[in-house]
């Protein structure tokens, strides 16, 4: 049995997302664009792996500044996070995610996400083709 990596943690939360509980919570704070990711047991039921399997890898997302976690509230991702989540769902997911938010909501997310500066870089700014193209 194979430890998760982040991608596959992310892919796993697109589709639980998108597909699975078709709900995407949004936070927008200041500068901060945060979504809401789904239980640490439900990425593994997902995934087919023990839960105790995820809780390492949240341990490097948290490091790497991809998501943010509170005790009894939930994990969140970071604008940075927010930009990788939304990747996988533009690249993987457009079509279910449109259908979802709107397809004017889901470009005008895509938009700001791409507004915001990194966290990494604050001279950096988001530039993906797959955040900033939005189809009409």
């Amino acid at each position: 049995m194979a430890n998760p990596t982040i991608k596959s943690i992310l892919e796993a939360a697109a589709r639980i997302l998108v597909i699975h509980e078709r709900c995407i919570s949004v936070s927008f704070r200041d500068d901060q664009v945060q979504i809401k990711f789904p239980t640490t047991r439900s990425l593994a039921t997902h995934l087919g792996i023990p839960h105790y399997y995820v809780i390492p890898c949240f341990a490097t997302m948290e490091e790497e500044r991809l998501v943010t976690r509170t005790e009894r509230v939930g994990i969140f991702t970071t604008t940075k996070g927010s930009r990788e989540l939304m990747r996988i769902i533009a690249s993987c997911h457009r079509e279910e995610a449109e259908k979802l938010l709107g397809k004017e909501i889901f470009g005008t997310l895509l938009d700001r996400i791409a507004e915001l500066e990194t966290e990494d870089d604050p001279q950096k700014t988001c530039t993906d083709d797959a955040l900033k193209v939005r189809q009409t």
